[in-house]
């Protein structure tokens, strides 16, 4: 018997934590009602040093739905929530979901231009939006369904006396604060006024409509495989899952003391699920943070400790180094989980020199709310593995071409999941749905590779792929070796097209303080672990790579500034540190792009289309895949 039919992963699970969470009939709104019910007095939250308690919290979102309620929100409604991490944002969410409506959380740096899709696809007609947003968004009320713009200034929820510093005293730093921070926002409401909506209390003894484990709570967008934006409905069932099975995962979470630091962001799935999701369910002290800036984060380490740090790995890189350099041990940190990207050994142990506690690495997706996996926090993890799948969740690998067939252990194949965390669908995309979804499981769209254990490692992206000669590389399993070498500090491996429509595979590297860069060194050393093939064939040196706010390298992005270079003459096999070209000018990037035919959105001219047919070998060459990524 496979691995999947023995489900052999649940003999690697720690001793605290059961293969099946009773799940119940519970929605998020009854998860937080309990919490309410036993913790009214801890604190909720805490912002820039200000503490508001559950049951205040309760107190503001009651005011809030009320006000909403006044403002037409009615059940199945849809409300757009645009703003960083604060407590506007928590008392709106649960405001929304209190009213049976949906909350559709977007990204507050996002233009009018990459909105407005979005909007006239979920149809709401009121969104909460941070002030310094509303200028440039304003104009989505032409031409979108769009009504009503609550404005949200984040510094009323400060401290009153840093409220009053930024707003009245002339320093030139505070000034600066105060522009990151709020902006004009004219044509709007302002967000206590909506608080104060409600006539004659009415907040307080408003009706909750029927919710089902079924209700949509939230809407996120996400490219899934094919790059165009797609709204994944999370429901209340979803979260139920993650919120439950996430709390056995981890030992002793939900102490008294319990204190989550929330600096991914809160429109992010990944966010929106571990700090607020499983931080009211355990009934924690949620710290929030606008943005992942260094002083922040170490202000908010020194001041209000924590004991839960979800992350990615370059934010624990930071604040590990940042408490090294200062002498400082982060004691009170017990658990930590990280996901996006793959999590170095070298992070892990950084880290838990530096707390005490535990790091460990998970994997999962919007569309699965979204952890799918997750290393034991036992100490039987495995680096470079994304662990074994999470309670009540399957977990295949399949043959990509024929997803009803299963791959043998230790081979290859797409990852696909069933569970309770698996989105109910993509909102107004039934094409998409039908091909997202074979026999109740979802399709990731990433490849990977079950052990005979159960045991999970990823591949690569299937859209990410390359195709060399005929042969499929996996840019993670490439990457993953070449970290290891001590002058590479980052690295994205992509495909550089060529006129017959293969790929080259290339590397885009950042180095260590003081290296140079030396394209046969790092040759020799991945000839020495890789199969040829695999191996880069050259190493373009970059300042930096593009990475999206949960740390995740973006490798379209790093490949179409690869591509622009080398159209405009400006990047050579090899450049060395000292020698990186400056950005070439968009004529140069035009230009030489006409000129070579190399492009991301079309092949050059006379480049195959479609997957060949297997070879002789019975190698498949497949399709060449760059859609952006989620």
């Amino acid at each position: 018997m496979s691995a999947f039919e023995e489900k052999a992963w649940l003999s690697s699970y720690a001793e605290w934590t059961p293969a099946e969470v009773d799940l119940g009939d519970d929605t998020l709104l009854d998860l937080y009602e309990e919490t309410l019910s036993k913790r009214s007095y801890k604190n909720a939250m805490w912002f820039f040093g200000r503490t508001i308690t559950y049951s205040e919290l309760d107190k503001q979102v009651r005011s809030c739905a009320a006000g909403l309620k006044a403002f037409g929100v009615r059940p199945g409604d849809r409300v757009a929530l645009v703003m960083p991490n604060c407590p506007q944002f928590v008392i709106s969410f649960l405001a929304v979901l209190r009213l049976g409506a949906s909350v559709v959380a977007h990204n507050p740096l996002y233009t009018a231009h990459e909105l407005r899709g979005q909007f006239n696809d979920h149809g709401a007609r009121v969104a909460i939006i941070w002030d310094k947003a509303v200028e440039g968004l304003a104009v989505l009320r032409r031409d979108t369904p769009l009504e009503t713009i609550v404005s949200v200034d984040m510094t009323k929820a400060m401290p009153k006396y840093m409220e009053l510093a930024l707003k009245y005293v002339p320093l030139k730093k505070l000034r600066e604060s105060r522009k990151k921070l709020s902006g004009p926002a004219p044509d709007t409401i302002p967000f206590e006024t909506l608080l104060s909506a409600a006539i004659g209390g009415e907040g307080h003894n408003l009706e909750t409509p029927e919710i089902t484990q079924d209700t949509t709570a939230v809407i996120l967008y996400t490219s899934g495989t094919t790059g165009e934006p797609k709204g994944a409905q999370i429901t209340h069932g979803n979260f139920n899952h993650q919120m439950k099975a996430g709390s056995t995962w981890m030992k002793d979470l939900g102490k008294e003391d319990e204190k989550v630091l929330a600096v991914l962001p809160l429109f992010h799935v990944y966010g929106l699920a571990l700090n607020l999701g499983l931080g009211l369910l355990v009934g924690a002290e949620i710290t929030l943070l606008p943005a992942p800036e260094p002083d922040l984060i170490q202000d908010a380490l020194k001041r209000n400790p924590p004991t839960f740090v979800p992350g990615v790995p370059t934010l624990y890189q930071r604040i590990a180094a940042g408490a090294e350099e200062k002498g400082q041990k982060l004691s009170s940190i017990r658990n930590s989980f990280s996901g996006a990207s793959t999590l170095p050994v070298s992070t892990i142990e950084s880290w838990e020199k530096i707390t005490g506690g535990k790091l460990v690495e998970g994997y999962g997706l919007t569309e699965t709310a979204p952890i799918v996996t997750a290393n034991p926090m036992d100490g039987s993890r495995r680096p470079g593995y994304i662990g074994v799948p999470f309670p009540n969740t399957l977990v295949r690998i399949v043959d990509p071409d024929n997803p009803t067939e299963l791959m043998p252990d230790g081979e290859p194949g797409e990852l696909i999941v069933k569970g309770p965390q698996v989105m109910k669908g993509y909102l107004n995309k039934p094409e998409a749905n039908e091909k997202a979804f074979v026999d109740g499981y979802f399709r990731t769209g990433d490849m990977g590779v079950m052990e005979e254990d159960g045991w999970l490692r990823l591949v690569s992206r299937i859209k990410e792929m390359i195709i060399t000669g005929g042969f499929n590389v996996y840019p993670d399993e490439v990457e993953n070796v070449m970290r290891a070498h001590r002058d590479i500090a980052d690295i994205a491996v992509v495909g550089r097209p060529r006129e017959d429509g293969s790929e080259d595979v290339v590397a885009c590297v950042t180095l260590e303080e003081g290296a140079a860069l030396d394209p046969q060194g790092l040759q020799d050393y991945a000839r020495e672990r890789l199969t040829p093939y695999k191996v880069p064939r050259t190493f373009y040196h970059f300042e930096e790579l593009n990475r999206d706010m949960t740390g995740k390298i973006r490798r379209r992005e790093v490949q179409q500034s690869l591509i622009d270079r080398l159209n405009a003459g400006t990047a050579a096999d090899g450049e060395n540190a000292e020698g990186t070209p400056e950005e070439p000018s968009q004529e140069d990037v035009e230009k030489g792009a006409k000129e070579s035919g190399w492009s991301l959105d079309k092949a050059p001219e006379g480049a195959a289309q479609d997957a060949p047919e297997a070879d002789a070998d019975g190698d498949e060459a497949g399709r060449h895949r760059l859609e952006e990524d989620n």
